[in-house]
């Protein structure tokens, strides 16, 4: 009698337990105190790389900056990862490998960018469904020349 009351209660302790949610921590950003010792003008990318280390990223175009980044997710079940907290500290420099600049950013900083889109932008002109199908029909040919160049 007992192992029939049981059960019930450790598959709901084992449902719970799945539906607990996984935090991870990634990325590397240095102690506050050590970022503000930074010394704009007078630190190059040698001492900076003695001091904070190799940076996560750095910019590819538009300028010399390093980024070093860390992020906090949480993530429950099956569910996709959610950004809790996101830390980044980007370090320009100048063209002589100075430091000209340093910028903290946020998670309230971030947006989100759409890298996946389910339409691909295709210049020309649109057909409209009877179009489409008479164009199917063999021997009946249906004009599809643009006007102007691509893309207007």
């Amino acid at each position: 009698m007992s192992l029939r009351v049981s059960l019930p209660f450790a598959a709901i302790g084992l449902v719970a337990i799945a539906c607990t949610p996984v935090e991870s921590q990634r990325g590397y950003l240095p102690d506050k105190t050590v970022v503000e010792n930074i010394k704009v003008g007078t630190d190059t990318k040698e001492t900076i790389t003695r001091t904070l280390g190799n940076p996560t990223t750095a910019a590819t175009f538009g300028g010399d900056t390093w980024y070093y980044m860390t992020i906090h997710q949480r993530q429950a079940a099956f569910f996709a990862p959610e950004d809790t907290e996101r830390d980044i500290l980007a370090i320009k420099f100048d063209k002589d490998g100075k430091v000209a600049d340093t910028h903290r950013y946020s998670l309230a900083d971030g947006r989100v960018v759409d890298f996946v889109s389910r339409e691909t932008p295709a210049p020309g002109r649109e057909l409209t469904l009877l179009q489409q199908i008479f164009s199917a029909v063999p021997g009946a040919p249906i004009s599809t020349q643009q006007t102007g160049s691509p893309g207007q």
